[in-house]
Order: structure tokens, then sequence, then C-alpha cells
């Protein structure tokens, strides 16, 4: 472990003696087998989705069964990604684990939006306008559906959860302080050119909004480094726990993590790849609008890892690897994820910038507010969870109803 992941104290060699972990304690590949077979883990019988996805997509040819035994896949590939990530994780600090955690939980997120934004430069490539516009379309709508999903649904889940069984909480303030600025300054910045926008009454140029875009994406990932580098290296004690993160024994092999997260990986990149191929077929077939199913279903499918993991620590009263899951995937979303769509679509040569409609860019921004002050003093109950919840169903009906 790097000299930089511990707590920067004297605990330091304690954290490294406590993390030490015995792989030769594990034989054959039964700790991954264990974490696929349906029998132990419920989640894991809705991988039937992916030959229904296979036989509907190339053997039916149905869209609307294809989108919907895609999508579900993605559920339990997503939680596999989770639990891979969480056992490379054990043999980490909290910080690192909280990272890597937050970084494969939006995996999902950043596999679709990928595979749409090649889908948009693929259409454009035929001269089939329409169709690049709507998958550019489902990317933003993704984007923002990832951030209020991480934001309201997965820390309202993990404040209840938790708060049921401990009556209050506690987490890190400095990471709510740190977290919660670097989000509000990304959402800031994701929000101008829509602002921008609504300000010269559309009198502006959409070459000059991609411009802006381009811009904002870079800075936006230059500032996500350095706070990287504050988190984990030249302040890296503010952020340390106390190592209850550790006492969580593994369960298969630094091998079988990697086996699993990488085969879960590829898995999932096929679903998504499959997904969003059919989403705009299955939309008429379903009379869903395509921003529902872009801010609502495939965030909710996608976030799955975030959901198990971030609600089951919760439970265990680790809420600063709960609250890093959560608002540190929303961070992650807004300042790394969303920034660097833009700039792969650049380099593809698909037109996506930062022009969110009106009606997203304000819902964005009220659930930062709402979920920045309900953390502000770095405590959790049940109730604050279930305002968080009711938040979401709100924004969500009004999605479902956005004409």
């Amino acid at each position: 472990m790097p000299s930089w992941a511990g707590s920067g104290h004297e605990g330091a060699s304690d954290m490294s003696a406590e993390t030490t972990i015995d792989e030769d304690a594990f034989e054959g590949w039964n700790g991954m087998l264990d974490a696929i077979n349906p029998i132990k883990v419920k989640l894991n019988v809705l991988l039937l989705g992916i030959p229904v996805a296979l036989y509907a997509k190339f053997g039916l040819h149905n869209a609307e069964l294809t989108f919907i035994a895609s999508m579900i896949a993605i559920m339990p590939l997503a939680f596999l990604m989770g639990k891979a990530t969480e056992e490379i994780a054990l043999r980490t600090s909290e910080s690192i684990g909280g990272l890597l955690n937050a970084t494969f939980g939006n995996a999902a997120e950043m596999i679709i939006a990928g595979a749409a934004i090649f889908a948009a430069a693929e259409f454009a490539s035929d001269g089939n306008v329409d169709a690049s516009e709507d998958m550019i379309n489902i990317v933003r709508a993704s984007l923002v559906g990832s951030i209020l999903g991480n934001l309201l649904l997965v820390l309202g889940l993990a404040f209840v959860w938790g708060g049921i069984h401990h009556k209050e909480q506690s987490f890190s303030p400095t990471a709510v302080g740190a977290n919660s600025t670097l989000l509000l300054l990304a959402v800031v910045t994701l929000t101008m050119p829509t602002a921008y926008i609504f300000a010269v009454q559309g009198n502006v140029t959409e070459q000059a909004i991609l411009n802006l875009s381009h811009v904002a994406a870079i800075i936006l990932i230059a500032l996500y480094g350095l706070f990287l580098l504050f988190q984990l290296r030249t302040h890296q004690e503010l952020f340390a726990t106390d190592g209850k993160h550790h006492h969580d024994d593994p369960l298969m092999s630094y091998r079988e993590a990697i086996a699993l997260l990488i085969i879960a990986t590829i898995v999932l990149g096929v679903m998504a790849e499959i997904l969003v191929h059919s989403i705009d077929e299955a939309a008429k077939e379903l009379n869903l609008k395509p921003l529902f199913i872009g801010v609502i279903l495939l965030p909710f499918f996608g976030n799955a890892a975030e959901h198990f993991t971030a609600v089951t620590v919760a439970k265990r009263d680790k809420m600063d690897l709960s609250f890093a899951i959560a608002v540190g995937s929303s961070t992650q979303i807004a300042v790394f994820v969303a920034p660097a769509m833009v700039l792969i679509a650049w380099i593809v040569g698909v037109d996506l910038g930062f022009n969110f409609g009106v009606f997203e860019t304000i819902a964005v921004f009220l659930s930062v507010l709402i979920a920045n002050t309900i953390a502000s003093d770095g405590k959790s109950n049940w109730l604050e969870g279930a305002m968080l919840l009711g938040t979401y169903v709100i924004m969500g009906a009004a999605f479902y109803l956005h004409p």
C-alpha cells in the first residue's frame, strides 16, 4: 500500500498490520463463484436477463423485451462490479476504498453513456441526424439522473436504513465540506451553458456553447485531479477515520476480485451496447419518454452497486464510507464523468455540450442544495433520509409527466 494511503500518523503502521491479508488462505475460485451464486445472493437471479436480452435482440428482434432484459441484467452486473471493488477496497485505506467504490460504482453509467455516444457517432455517420440527437439527449439525461439518483435516492436509502438500526449516525464534516463544495462548484459549471442560453434568450451559436463546454470540461477534470491530490496525498489526515472499514474479512482473493471485476465490466459493456440501440423503439412501444428513461430508469438500474453497498455499510454504522460512496459518486459524475463524456464526444465528432434543459438544470441544482443542507451537520437519521427519498419521488413524477 502506498505511504500516502493510510492516515498519515502513528496509526498508519497499525492500519497496515490490520489490512494485511493472507492471500494463501484462498484456494481456487470459490469466493468468486459464491459471489455470482444466485442461491447465496438472490439478486444474481436477474443475471438471467443476459441470455434473454441476447435472444430478444438477435433471435426475436423484439426491441421492447431487449430493452427490459438488458436493463434488468445491468443491475446484478453493476452489483458484482461493486462487490469486486469492495473486496479490493478492503486492502486499502477507507478514503481510497470510498474512491474505488465510487469510481467503479459509476462504471455502469460511464459505459452506458459511452455506448450512447458511439451510437450517436454511428448514426451521424449514416446520416441519421435525429437518431444521433436522441442518443445525445439520452447521455445528458443519464448524467443528470446519476447525480439525482446518488444524492437523493442512494443517500436517502442509506440514511433511512442506517437510521432504522441506529438512532443517530455521524460522518466526517471535512469530507462533507470538501465534497459538497466541489459538487456545488461542478453543478454551477455544468449549468452555466444553460444559464447563458437563457440569459441571451437563445441568441448564441451552438458552436459557442460547445466551445464553452469543452473549456469547462477540461477545467473540471483538472479540479477533480487536484481534489484527489488533496484527499489522498497532501491532506489525507483530514479524511482519516477510525478504520472500521478494515474490520471486515475478505470473501475472495485479490485474483478472484480482479477477475470478477473484469468479467462483469465486459458483460456490462455488451448489455449497455444492446440497451442503447433498443431505447428509441422500446420507448415508443412502452409509451415512455426518453427523458424519463435517461433520468430515472437508467441510473436506477445502473446505480445498483451504490444502492447495495452504501445501504449495507450504513446499517453497519460506517457512514463515512456510505457518504463517500453516495456523495462521492455524485461528485465524480459532475466533475469527472460528465466532462469526460463531453471530451470523448468531442474526439469522436459528436456535438455534446453542457446545455441541459432548464428543467433538468433546476432539478440538479435543487438536489445539490437539499443534500448539502441535510448533510451539513455531519449527522444523519432516518427522517432526513425520508426527506431525500420524498424529494426524489417528486422529481421522478415530474420527469414522468414532463411533456
